[in-house]
């Protein structure tokens, strides 16, 4: 947004002090569909960049989900955020973004990574291999969607000679949602972007610093990168609720954290192990109650908007350059979606 000060247009860049980004926005289609589908057409009229849906077997399909809302928006990208290839094969998943992107050509991005532990735990799905898994889906999913034949023989996925026999019109960017530093630098790797799945300046600058590694060991440029913090997001007008509205949410991105990221937070293994046997035993209650205001400060951004404005400055700041409003979003989802698209993104959109 530009602001008129004096007779002339000033940029949110030299006004301020904010740096300019695009957005993203995660839903998760526990609604009925039409639901969704009305957020999402909201989002696009508030002018976000990106819309994520999130994909767990215990919540509506994402393609179907996906597939209803490319039909209602015209200019929003759109895709899964993010699918693992452990429930879902990634030729599959090949297969549905690349119909999809013949539905809305140019529009569909896949975002792909290891899956949330917690309901993968559910149904007894082991995360083998996870870097391997990752590299091997990229390949595939790549190809596929490219509309290139994919031969490999890997450690956890093979093909030979797998391809479509419908005509590919341009091929689907592939992000890499990652947390740890090796996923994080294999995301700079072989990513067209990372979605990193963090929200505290601390865990973003030492993100960064394992992208812009993985990056260089491939001779990339960390510029060539859509660069996201995918966060999970609550705002409201009034503090408390917008708190209360993401505990939950924290709570099961403690049960799902790796040990050393929760130890640089100085929470126990200990304690969320706790929050995930409770989530895992359906005592959503006993596990919710557990979750500190620590865990809150280091898993979500929270608060009024300006005190959101003011925490994703600092992540843009250190290089973000997609800022994904996650899940609850806010104590009302309307409510949530009008506020950051008209007292939020005009600080940071131009």
């Amino acid at each position: 947004m530009r602001k008129v000060i004096n007779g002339k247009r000033i940029s949110s860049t030299e006004f301020g002090g904010t740096c300019l980004a695009k957005f993203g926005i995660e839903f998760v289609p526990r609604d009925l569909y039409w639901k969704t589908t009305y957020y999402a057409i909201q989002a696009e009229k508030q002018e976000f960049n990106y819309l994520w849906i999130t994909d767990h077997f215990n919540n509506r399909n994402v393609y179907v989900s996906l597939a209803i809302v490319s039909a209602y928006t015209d200019k929003i990208k759109f895709g899964p955020g993010v699918t693992n290839p452990y429930l879902v094969h990634p030729v599959e998943t090949a297969q549905a973004v690349a119909s999809l992107n013949e539905v809305a050509p140019g529009r569909v991005v896949c975002g792909l990574g290891v899956g949330d532990r917690t309901t993968l735990n559910m149904v007894n799905v082991p995360q083998l291999k996870p870097l391997t898994a990752i590299r091997e889906s990229v390949q595939i999913i790549r190809d596929l969607t490219s509309g290139r034949s994919v031969n490999l023989k890997g450690e956890l996925f093979s093909a030979s000679g797998a391809r479509f026999n419908f005509r590919i019109a341009s091929s689907v960017p592939i992000f890499i949602g990652a947390q740890g530093p090796k996923m994080l630098m294999l995301a700079a790797e072989i990513g067209d972007g990372v979605l990193i799945n963090a929200s505290h300046p601390k865990d973003i600058e030492h993100a960064l610093n394992s992208i812009r590694e993985g990056a260089a060991k491939s001779g990339r440029r960390v510029e060539e990168l859509e660069v996201a913090a995918y966060t999970s997001f609550s705002v409201s007008e009034e503090m408390k609720k917008a708190l209360k509205a993401v505990v939950p949410v924290v709570g099961y991105i403690v049960a799902g954290s790796p040990d050393s990221v929760l130890e640089s937070h100085g929470i126990s293994p200990e304690a969320a192990g706790k929050i995930r046997d409770a989530i895992v035993r359906g005592m959503w209650k006993d596990a919710f109650s557990q979750v500190t205001p620590e865990m809150v400060d280091a898993f979500s951004i929270s608060g009024t908007p300006d005190l959101c404005i003011e925490k994703i400055d600092r992540l843009i700041k250190l290089g973000v350059t997609q800022f994904v409003t996650g899940s609850p979003l806010g104590p009302d989802m309307r409510k949530a979606i009008s506020l950051i698209g008209t007292q939020i993104l005009p600080h940071f959109t131009d």
